[in-house]
């Protein structure tokens, strides 16, 4: 096996070391675990790694937050996201923007009730 694929390996497993042993942990230790994760990467000196590196450094209150509030979710408003899609595509245009609106405010904000005759 060649080194660097073993090193790239080594680190692999060490990240997902990493996501497994911080769920639900203190911001601090979080922060501290994935800053030594950062040296241990730095120390292997792979260009690709290294630039991986940057992203979560770019990324790294976001990622901690995803580990101390996993029960936080952006789900609902993508869901709201996606229903206001489909009803762009299956409305085949609109020519009056407050028409729109007040179908998607409908779709999404008026519940379905029943009503029976009789």
């Amino acid at each position: 096996l060649h080194p660097d694929l073993q090193t790239a390996y080594d680190i692999k497993e060490a990240y997902q070391a990493w996501f497994d042993t911080n769920k639900r942990k203190e911001r601090r230790d979080v922060r501290q675990t994935l800053h030594d994760f950062y040296q241990l990467v730095r120390d292997t000196h792979l260009p690709e790694f290294i630039k991986a590196i940057g992203t979560l450094e770019r990324w790294e209150t976001e990622i901690i937050n995803a580990f101390i509030y996993p029960h936080l979710s952006n789900g609902f408003v993508e869901g709201i996201n996606n229903r206001t899609k489909v009803i762009k595509r299956t409305s085949y245009g609109f020519k009056n923007f407050s028409r729109f609106r007040a179908k998607i405010l409908a779709q999404h904000f008026i519940k379905d009730f029943d009503i029976s005759v009789g």
